[in-house]
């Protein structure tokens, strides 16, 4: 088999890498909620942040970071930005290193605001998903969770 040009490698790659598609949508669609959520300050990578620790009551990061699929320095940096903004605050543990952290009433009203944005948003990216869209979707992430 003869060996590839760079260009024909170039091509092949830019039209068949799942990553860049991946990438691609996660851009579209989080558009979608970057925008709806704009006026609250907040973005849909603090949102999601906030909804984890909001479930979890008290978050530790390292659980945070494994359900959200974060590096460390990622939630850490954010977690700083939202502890500014007063939405979450550090409990003193005794592991000095693990910092757990949870929802001020300011953040849960924050939550409270956003609810309506957010649903908002979910519709346009449902809609241009499409319903076997959104169950495809669905079921991946359930796949790939499991």
């Amino acid at each position: 088999m003869a060996a590839r040009t760079t260009k024909e490698l170039v091509d092949m790659m830019a039209r068949d890498c799942i990553a860049v598609r991946v990438r691609r949508l996660n851009r579209v669609i989080s558009s979608f909620y970057d925008a709806a959520l704009r006026p609250l300050g907040v973005k849909v990578s603090q949102m999601n942040i906030l909804l984890v620790t909001a479930k979890l009551g008290l978050a530790h990061p390292n659980r945070v970071c494994e359900l959200l699929q974060l590096d460390s320095s990622t939630l850490s940096r954010n977690v700083e930005r939202m502890r500014a903004r007063r939405w979450l605050e550090v409990v003193r543990s005794q592991d000095a290193r693990a910092q757990p952290f949870r929802l001020t009433a300011t953040g849960e009203r924050l939550l409270q605001k956003a609810a309506p944005l957010w649903e908002q948003a979910q519709q346009e990216a449902a809609a241009l998903l499409g319903k076997e869209g959104v169950e495809w979707l669905s079921n991946l992430t359930h796949r790939l969770v499991t």
